[in-house]
């Protein structure tokens, strides 16, 4: 089997979801597993427990309560094109509070449908 990868997107612009999940499946790049997620400065700001957090408020989309965080196991070589999909849909992940992306090997895999 060719090397694959975990690639996991943290996707803050959550409208733009269905149009990042209908991209992907016009390019055959399927697979994903989708879960509600939600950062730790936004879970401590939502609890007051900390006075620290308050300076995190303008940093943070005040009006969205969680991300999207997607999982997929992907062909090594197919890691770049999923990136360009992804910031094509929602920009430049070097924004802020956009989202965060990154990959990790997978030394064992079983179920898997190439």
């Amino acid at each position: 089997m060719k090397f694959v990868k975990l690639l996991i997107l943290v996707l803050n612009k959550v409208d733009k979801l269905d149009k990042l999940l209908k991209e992907f499946a016009s390019q055959h790049v399927t697979g994903a597993t989708i879960v509600n997620s939600r950062g730790m400065a936004r879970e401590l700001m939502n609890k007051d427990e900390l006075n620290i957090i308050g300076s995190f408020r303008q940093l943070l989309d005040v009006n969205r309560k969680e991300s999207k965080t997607i999982f997929m196991v992907v062909k090594e070589e197919k890691v770049e094109q999923v990136v360009a999909i992804i910031e094509n849909i929602v920009g430049s992940l070097d924004q802020p509070d956009t989202g965060i992306l990154f990959t990790t090997p997978i030394d064992f895999i079983r179920g898997y449908k190439q």
